[in-house]
């Protein structure tokens, strides 16, 4: 049994405010024709479909064409099924739209946990000459998605709801399973190495943090949410990652596809096939005559960093003479090196009581009162506790 690995794709993104239309359009094509070329049995995206859930025009278009191009494909050689769960980001009333009729097209999308105690993850069974593989799609659970089920008064967060609901689930641990899900991962307390694309985690004593622990007996996990590949702990328990850059922090990555193989129970292998970008993210560093030197005009989306110790005449547009997707400049040198120094020693002189009390003027415009302080230095005090 082969399949593609995929997740993120974030359709109707856009980076710095350019629109990545002709980018994501790229992506659909590397994925048709390495399928084409690689002919797998199934191909599994784990979330985050769209990049908003009220998704635009031109993203859910982009949906159609990827449908399109797959279901083409299917029909000159043979039928590949489509296996989809909604992430963080994704609607999952627009998501499904349609779901029933694209099942007879081979595609499968799974949108919510279940929502009713008779009901359990979606399941999807393929098959080899090795038997069956089970494919769980498990879409992106929060703790509230699940509480109103039999049993959950318990249920305070994401790794209280993905144990609850696997559960729940009778598994044969002799055939070959799949897990598809789009959460936050952790191995050992280990946790993944995130992007700025990312959308920023509400940390509150680890509510969204899963434990790979809850999930090593399957023979192989799709990871959707993060978006830099990686393994998590486990060779069998991956991110995938994106297929495009969506920051600046993605600009040294490697996009690819994932291939995973399954042979008998208990074989497994994992590669990638690397996808070459529409265009590509970079980083550049220099002295502006540096940087323009060359004469010629670069399309690729570039953050810079000047490092001219004088100051510049309007360095923006002689950049932009060269570079035609600039994503943001910035000036490193002594003084302003001087500068992020002196912000960051403040920083680490301040106290958490401090700290918030600079954090509340500003948010707030005024001082804490008495009452205020005595309160917050409770929490912190009860917090210190917890800690020990």
């Amino acid at each position: 049994m082969k399949f593609f690995h995929l997740s993120d794709l974030h359709f109707g993104k856009m980076l710095h405010g350019y629109d990545l239309v002709e980018e994501q359009q790229a992506m659909i094509k590397s994925i048709t024709e390495m399928a084409e070329k690689e002919q797998p049995d199934a191909i599994v995206v784990a979330g985050d479909i769209y990049d908003r859930s009220v998704p635009s025009a031109t993203a859910m278009t982009l949906l159609e064409d990827l449908f399109l191009a797959l279901d083409e494909l299917s029909q000159r050689q043979k039928p590949i099924e489509v296996l989809i769960i909604a992430g963080n980001h994704d609607s999952a009333m627009r998501l499904s739209y349609g779901s029933a009729f694209l099942e007879r097209h081979h595609i499968h999308i799974a949108v919510l946990p279940p929502q009713q105690e008779e009901e359990h993850i979606c399941k999807i069974v393929l098959q080899d000459e090795s038997g069956n593989v089970n494919f769980y799609l498990l879409p992106y659970t929060k703790p509230g998605m699940v509480r109103h089920l039999p049993g959950t008064d318990e249920i305070q967060t994401s790794n209280d709801a993905v144990s609850y609901l696997l559960q729940r689930e009778k598994i044969n641990w002799e055939e070959r399973n799949v897990l598809v899900s789009h959460q936050f991962y952790a191995a050992a307390g280990k946790e993944p190495q995130q992007c700025d694309s990312e959308s920023p985690r509400l940390f509150v004593g680890g509510l969204d943090i899963v434990d790979t622990n809850l999930i090593k007996d399957f023979d192989y996990v799709a990871l959707g949410h993060i978006h830099s590949p990686q393994k998590m702990g486990d060779e069998h328990i991956r991110y995938c990652g994106t297929l495009f850059p969506y920051s600046v922090s993605e600009a040294a990555q490697e996009k690819s596809i994932g291939v995973v193989e399954l042979g008998k129970k208990g074989e497994v292998s994992y590669r990638t096939l690397p996808v070459i970008p529409f265009r590509s993210v970079r980083k550049l560093r220099g002295n502006l005559s540096e940087l323009i030197q060359s004469g010629e005009v670069c399309h690729d989306y570039v953050s810079i960093t000047l490092t001219d110790e004088e100051i510049l005449e309007r360095p923006k547009e002689q950049l932009e003479r060269y570079y035609d997707h600039i994503l943001e400049i910035r000036v490193e040198n002594t003084r302003t090196k001087k500068i992020m120094e002196e912000e960051t020693v403040d920083i680490q002189e301040s106290t958490p009581l401090e700290a918030f009390r600079t954090f509340f003027k500003d948010s707030t415009g005024r001082e804490m009162n008495a009452a205020e302080e005595e309160k917050l230095e409770k929490i912190l005090e009860e917090a210190g506790e917890e800690q020990k």
